[in-house]
């Protein structure tokens, strides 16, 4: 682990942190796509529990 720093002499950092931020977004947009596609509605749902 002491010389897990030459990690990025092998990658580019650069590339590294966009790559991980494209991979973030477009998970988030396909988690928040298929929740919206399901019919989940926890507004709904909470209501019923709530009654509120």
């Amino acid at each position: 682990m002491a010389k897990f720093y030459k990690i990025w002499l092998i990658f580019d950092p650069r590339r590294v942190f966009v790559a991980q931020g494209v991979f973030l977004f477009l998970l988030a947009a396909m988690i928040h796509l298929v929740v919206l596609s399901s019919g989940l509605n926890w507004f709904e749902a909470a209501a019923a529990v709530g009654g509120q």
